[in-house]
């Protein structure tokens, strides 16, 4: 017999090895994987994966956390999940994630807890329970100063005492802060100029203005880099001009150098008294000279008409409802389809109605004056007012001191009360925005009326409309 051929029948027997023990080892790989797959079964859903940005999700509405197992689930039900602190949330399941979404921005420095009950995997088997926890950091804040010497935004935490100066202008009379930047209403010679920088006061540049005049009203929406503000010509007088009239305008760099877009509904006063942005949509609540309250797109396309009103006192972030004030009292309006119903009275008498603030989520900020028997006020009132009209009083301010403004923050957490202190001794500035020389961010815990930190200085960056 030839060494070839005996070295030929020698590798066939290893390849008949060689395949016996392949066969082998992938049916015992298949056994096992089978066996895996039918203990992952037999185990029910287990967490592999879990994605959150706690920053986010305390900066803005729309944040989610995704859990990610091991398994396809069956369709996940809100009732099934809870959250604590409890935040309104919605829920969707896709493959192996399920994601919740909150619908308001989450407290500050607060720890959260999620819990899912009895999810299943799609292709049945045991449910199976489990908790994701995460910290929510500190929150912070952007004020104005006015000094004689010039005037600063700062950015602070809610203690004050890591407060850091990030613009600074001769003359600052507004400013807002969206998710990416700042903007500053200030006066350059006699008339309004618009500068935008980032959220630390650099890459500075001026937008352009419908013309030669004066900015008012500045405000921003909670999305999109979009702000608005109403623009009166310098030179308007007998020949006419442009007078209170709403433009919107873009912050992307990509269209800097674009025109603002005039907010013009036909047939209607051009001049508009008041005005806010619709949160989360791109529709505007506008309130014109003649007492027309209209619901319109962002550049007045589509408006409805929403009868007369006497003022818009706010809506409040992820909300549809608008309070506002008509002839024969406070109303809410539901702007998704124009229904309507009384403003609830609070169970505690807070005098001489002043300024409402409505809370995300529910309930109210207001402002009373108490009165003596003579009917004349003796201080002030700040109170929370839930949606069935429980009260809570935030402060109690001596009849010297007076309030201008109430801001609540993107949660609801927090409650700013802008006071004038002993308002006699103290002057007014001569902005075209002008407010007493002395001012104070009052800073209160709405759900416990808690005091939190007082600040020196106004337009805190939670206020959707600058104080007046």
């Amino acid at each position: 017999m030839s060494t070839d051929t005996r070295a030929g029948r020698a590798r066939k027997r290893r390849g008949r090895v060689f395949l016996g023990t392949f066969a082998i080892v992938a049916a015992t790989l298949a056994a096992v994987g089978l066996v895996g797959a039918a203990a992952g079964v037999a185990q029910g859903p287990r967490v592999s994966g879990v994605q959150v940005d706690p920053a986010a999700a305390v900066a803005a509405s729309g944040s989610r956390l995704i859990v990610t197992t091991s398994q396809s689930l069956a369709e996940v039900d809100p009732a099934q999940v809870t959250v604590s602190p409890a935040t309104p949330f919605t829920v969707d399941t896709s493959g192996r994630s399920v994601g919740v979404r909150f619908t308001l921005p989450l407290f500050d420095d607060t720890e959260y807890t999620v819990t899912f009950r009895d999810i299943e995997g799609r292709g049945g088997g045991p449910a199976a329970t489990f908790t994701q926890t995460f910290q929510t950091p500190s929150t912070h804040v952007y004020l104005l100063q006015r000094t004689s010497s010039g005037d600063t935004i700062f950015r602070t935490d809610l203690t004050g005492e890591e407060a850091v100066p990030v613009f600074r202008n001769d003359h600052i009379e507004d400013f807002r802060a969206t998710s990416s930047h700042l903007v500053v209403s200030v006066l350059d010679g006699d008339e309004s100029a618009l500068i935008v920088t980032d959220l630390y006061g650099d890459s500075e540049r001026e937008l352009p203005l419908p013309g030669d005049g004066f900015v008012s009203n500045l405000q921003s929406a909670d999305r999109g880099e979009l702000i608005g503000y109403t623009f009166s010509d310098a030179d308007l007088g007998a020949g006419g001009g442009l007078e209170s009239a709403l433009f919107t305008a873009s912050l992307k760099e990509s269209e800097a150098d674009a025109d603002p877009t005039p907010v013009a509904v036909t047939g209607a006063d051009e001049r508009v008294a008041e005005w806010r942005f619709v949160p989360d949509t791109d529709s505007i609540l506008l309130l014109s000279f003649d007492g027309s309250l209209l619901l319109t797109g962002s550049s007045g396309e589509g408006a409805t008409a929403l009868g007369d009103a006497l003022a818009i006192e706010g809506i409040a972030r992820g909300s549809s409802e608008a309070i506002v004030a008509r002839f024969e009292g406070m109303k809410v309006i539901d702007l998704a389809d124009a229904s309507e119903t009384d403003l609830v009275a609070p169970d505690a008498d807070l005098g001489l109605r002043g300024a409402i603030t409505p809370i995300p989520g529910g309930g109210t900020v207001r402002v009373g004056a108490p009165t003596d028997d003579a009917g004349l006020p003796v201080s002030t009132t700040v109170a929370a007012v839930d949606a069935d009209g429980a009260t809570i009083e935030l402060m109690d301010l001596p009849a010297g001191d007076v309030v201008l403004q109430t801001c609540v923050s993107p949660s609801g957490r927090y409650a700013a009360v802008l006071v004038a202190p002993d308002i006699v001794q103290n002057p007014y500035d001569r902005y075209r925005l002008p407010l007493p020389s002395e001012l104070e961010s009052r800073i209160v815990e709405i759900g416990t009326g808690k005091s939190v930190v007082t600040l020196a200085g106004f337009d805190m960056s939670w206020c959707q409309v600058p104080p007046g």
